[in-house]
């Protein structure tokens, strides 16, 4: 079951909005805001989402975090380790795989832009939830730490990757030879194929160059269209 995203006392809506646009990227819907500082709905929030409204006009707000994880049986608290906390330390690639496992609703839980949870709020949870960063240089913004607890889930839950562009088979043979065909005609009347002892070579080269790509047939009837154009040029 996919987690839920609780942002504590979170400052900012334009970082609210932030992060509900990494959740949809990783699909996560689900968004509990906990006292948020400007009040809710926020202006600055849907911007900053970039289209992830359905995450926006969902999110439910609550005025503490006990309230906000009430139903979720497993709570992992995003923080560095805390003093006076005993409990497991898990990381993202780790929390997610036992969110996959396990039974009942979790919840990931972030704390406000500037302090980040209080040790309070820590005891709420179950464990401890830390990226593990440069030892030198620990910032990460909110929505950074949403995208790669959310990624982290992604990995686990057979999202589907968006649609490829379908590719279309080689053109069989007898339209790859009507276009080299083509080709050694003009390039016949152009007196290309000079001098006459190496136009067997020349030839040769030019059907190995053409039939390399791997044209197909869209391809190859584009290229013939450019070659006809070029022979007749229409009047301008």
């Amino acid at each position: 079951m996919p987690p839920v995203i609780v942002l504590v006392r979170p400052q900012l809506g334009e970082n609210i909005g932030k992060a509900a646009r990494a959740m949809l990227n990783f699909g996560l819907t689900e968004m509990r805001l906990v006292a948020p500082r400007d009040g809710w709905p926020n202006p600055d929030a849907g911007p900053s989402a970039a289209g992830a409204d359905e995450v926006l006009a969902q999110a439910q707000v609550y005025e503490t975090l006990a309230d906000a994880v009430a139903d979720c049986a497993h709570v992992y608290a995003t923080t560095v380790r805390k003093r006076g906390v005993t409990k497991p330390v898990l990381t993202p690639e780790e929390a997610a795989r036992d969110i996959r496992d396990a039974t009942g609703r979790s919840a990931i839980v972030f704390g406000p832009e500037r302090s980040g949870l209080e040790t309070d709020d820590v005891a709420l949870a179950r464990a401890i939830l830390t990226v593990p960063v440069n030892p030198e240089f620990g910032s990460l913004n909110l929505a950074q730490a949403v995208i790669l607890c959310a990624y982290e889930w992604s990995k686990h839950a057979a999202l589907e990757q968006p649609t490829l562009t379908e590719i279309l088979p080689p053109a069989p043979q007898d339209e790859l030879e009507g276009m080299i065909g083509q080709f050694e005609g003009m390039l016949d009347e152009a007196g290309y194929f000079f001098p006459p002892s190496r136009a067997a070579a020349t030839r040769r080269t030019l059907r190995n160059l053409l039939t390399k790509p791997g044209w197909n047939h869209l391809e190859v009837r584009t290229l013939r269209g450019v070659l006809s154009s070029l022979a007749n040029p229409r009047s301008r």
